[in-house]
């Protein structure tokens, strides 16, 4: 059964002046969904976070929540709760006046505020800090007020835009945890503003990739990550990053030629334009040492670095190659590499227009 979409936006484009900030975005969320709008500064996420919220008006399209459109809604109508970068507390309130102020500003009765503060902070393990100032606190224990006081008015949809990138990393994991787990416990729709793809990949179960104010591309986070639709989703998804390689379909259509020292030639999972040029996606981790015999990059290892429980390979020159190995490979600077890759791993994309030319199997 499909499930009830909670918002709704419909053709939205946004202009400041001579600049087109949001341009033809058509996104449906479904009830009770994470939805996670990921991209790079200035490709319109918060822009587009801020106009469901009402905190910016759209120039044209349609903004509808359960169904309502909402375009000349003010904020404080649509039934939303923000959650912000910078926490936004008042720094004379205490944790427990910061939580109840909007409850406060309806006049609803002590005894339900007391109640909803109770429930609020239990959820987010702030029982034994409602009476301290936010100066008081930590970051993370910031940012839980804050989650608290957008919990405690009880919302049909939770706005976060980007608020863990005040944290430190190891916090920032930590909190990416907590966030998910509130949503599954308030059981409330979260659109979620972040330009780091790892929150978005953990954290999400829709992804909205957004590029020069457009929608690049949209789906699951495994979606995205096995069939890119363009080069630039295939590069902004995945860590480290997808390396990419010119280079020319060969003769029968089931190789690709590639652009290296050597002009190393690798077969395809599928056939496809004999004679035509690409980019080749090659994930460094799906790329690995090859046995003898099989079609192989040749390079040089530039750089070895080790974690313990994975191992970096930095190949070549230009263009780098990355291999992310689960081995402990036995390699130093300087010493030959051959590197293989599954055909069905293999990513193809147009060098012109950057679309998928077919998708990788895998």
């Amino acid at each position: 059964m499909t499930q009830q979409p909670q918002i709704e936006l419909v053709s939205v484009n946004k202009h400041y002046g001579g600049f087109h900030a949001l341009k033809d975005i058509s996104v449906t969320i479904a009830k009770g969904s994470f939805v996670a709008l990921v991209g790079p500064s200035g490709c319109g996420k918060s822009t587009l976070l801020r106009s469901l919220a009402g905190l910016e008006s759209i120039t044209t399209g349609e903004i509808r929540i359960t169904g309502e459109t909402v375009n000349e809604t003010p904020p404080r109508h649509r039934d939303v709760a923000m959650v912000f970068q910078s926490y936004a507390l008042y720094p004379h309130m205490t944790v427990r006046e910061n939580m109840s102020y909007s409850l406060r500003l309806k006049r609803v009765p002590k005894t339900k505020i007391d109640a909803a503060v109770a429930e609020a902070a239990k959820i987010l393990g702030l029982e034994d800090y409602l009476d301290r100032k936010p100066n008081a606190l930590s970051g993370g224990q910031r940012q839980r007020v804050a989650m608290g006081r957008a919990i405690i008015r009880n919302p049909k949809v939770f706005l976060f835009d980007e608020p863990l990138s005040n944290l430190d990393a190891s916090l920032r994991v930590h909190m990416r945890k907590e966030i998910r787990a509130l949503h599954e416990r308030v059981g409330a729709t979260s659109v979620y503003v972040t330009h780091d793809q790892i929150e978005a990949m953990t954290m999400a179960d829709h992804v909205v990739v957004l590029k020069g104010g457009s929608v690049e591309q949209q789906g699951t986070p495994l979606s995205l990550y096995d069939m890119p639709a363009t080069k630039f989703v295939a590069g902004f998804i995945g860590s480290p990053a997808m390396n990419f390689v010119s280079g020319e379909i060969t003769g029968d259509g089931g190789s690709v030629l590639l652009d290296l020292p050597g002009r190393p030639i690798l077969p395809l999972a599928r056939q496809a334009t004999p004679g035509r040029k690409v980019e080749a996606g090659l994930r460094p981790e799906h790329l690995s040492l090859a046995p003898p015999g099989v079609p192989a990059i040749e390079t040089r290892a530039s750089s070895v670095e080790s974690t313990g429980s994975v191992t970096y390979l930095y190949c070549g020159g230009d263009p780098e190659i990355i291999v992310l190995s689960q081995e402990r490979e036995p390699l130093s600077s300087g010493e030959p590499v051959r590197l293989t890759i599954a055909p069905e791993n293999i990513h193809l994309f147009d060098p012109q227009t950057g679309l998928s030319i077919g998708q990788a199997a895998g």
